[in-house]
């Protein structure tokens, strides 16, 4: 037999405050039948019956488990790769605090929402790098997330090919040495203002197609557009106007109708981000092994059971406690 939770504080308080109390009652019964010259042997029946259901509540409460069995389990999940844009326009300040800053919030809660899946960190401007590989390790995730920032990687415009490419080969590296798996448990996410400069956008699509890896994006920044911090002002044009970063919704819309994936945003007006979520908990994971376990069940109930009968068989019968000479 085992026990769900060990005997501690919670135990020994309630022992000690049913003694004290219980001592008290006793103390009161001697007096009254010192007082009266009357006797109580029959008090003895009911410390006895008290004691006993108490005891039950206490073991009951420790979690008693017994009837050991093999019990198989199953490790059921998705690979998800985010592709995060690092261009300066995402340090855009038409969503407060700025563009990056509510993506590295609004990601910590979808990498919480996943973690018994695998995820990877790409990041990018016009080119991509690995920032974190596939893991179970939501702090190291976390981590990664709070280094990122618009002047970690030099951007020259913003290609959405790359971090594409790189999420497509990573996934499928991650399949080598594994048995076959499910298509549809590969996802990728890329979250940008929409400004893709890239040429070759449209091939990557075209492989993530073939090889049924949904694609969700995530578009961040307003219509309206906002303004580019640039040291103690603003960035600025050639002219010297002040340089104005509009999210392009179409761009993200389009590369998720491509691959029969979907589009959400994060605007003034809109945060999508638990819809993402849901839309990609709905995607069937896959199958990545199962092992047998322990299992024990838990038979608190019949210890309660015999404790409240007994307590009821308390109520209803009662014994004279103080008997008259």
């Amino acid at each position: 037999m085992t026990f769900g939770r060990d005997f501690g504080i919670l135990e020994v308080t309630l022992i000690v405050l049913f003694g004290v109390l219980y001592l008290g009652y006793l103390m009161r019964v001697q007096f009254v039948n010192k007082a009266m010259k009357g006797k109580g042997n029959a008090v003895a029946y009911k410390l006895l019956l008290r004691t006993t259901y108490f005891a039950l509540l206490i073991f009951a409460l420790l979690g008693p488990s017994f009837g050991e069995m093999k019990r198989e389990v199953k490790s059921v999940g998705k690979d998800i790769y985010l592709c995060v844009d690092l261009s300066k326009s995402m340090d855009a300040t038409d969503i407060q605090p700025s563009r990056l800053s509510k993506v590295k919030f609004e990601m910590k809660n979808l990498i919480q929402s996943f973690s018994s899946d695998r995820i990877g960190l790409i990041v990018f401007t016009n080119d991509a790098f690995l920032q974190c590989p596939l893991t179970y390790d939501g702090n190291a995730l976390n981590m990664f997330i709070e280094t990122m920032s618009t002047g970690l990687i030099s951007s020259a415009g913003t290609d959405f090919a790359p971090p594409l490419e790189m999420a497509l080969e990573k996934l499928n590296d991650a399949e080598e040495g594994l048995p076959p798996t499910k298509a549809q448990a590969k996802i990728i996410v890329l979250i940008s203002d929409g400004e893709d400069f890239g040429e070759t956008t449209d091939a990557a699509l075209s492989k993530i197609k073939s090889e049924n890896i949904k694609l969700f994006t995530l578009g961040v920044g307003t219509e309206s557009g906002g303004k580019i911090p640039h040291g103690y002002r603003f960035k600025r044009d050639k002219n010297g106007n002040d340089v104005l970063t509009q999210l392009n919704e179409q761009s993200l819309q389009k590369l998720a109708d491509m691959t029969d994936g979907k589009y959400f945003e994060i605007s003034d007006q809109r945060n999508d981000i638990n819809r993402m979520i849901s839309a990609i908990n709905n995607i069937e994971g896959e199958m990545r092994g199962s092992k047998k376990v322990d299992a024990v069940n838990n038979k608190y109930y019949y210890f309660l059971a015999l404790a409240i009968l007994l307590m009821i068989i308390d109520v209803l019968f009662t014994v004279k406690v103080v008997k008259l000479n």
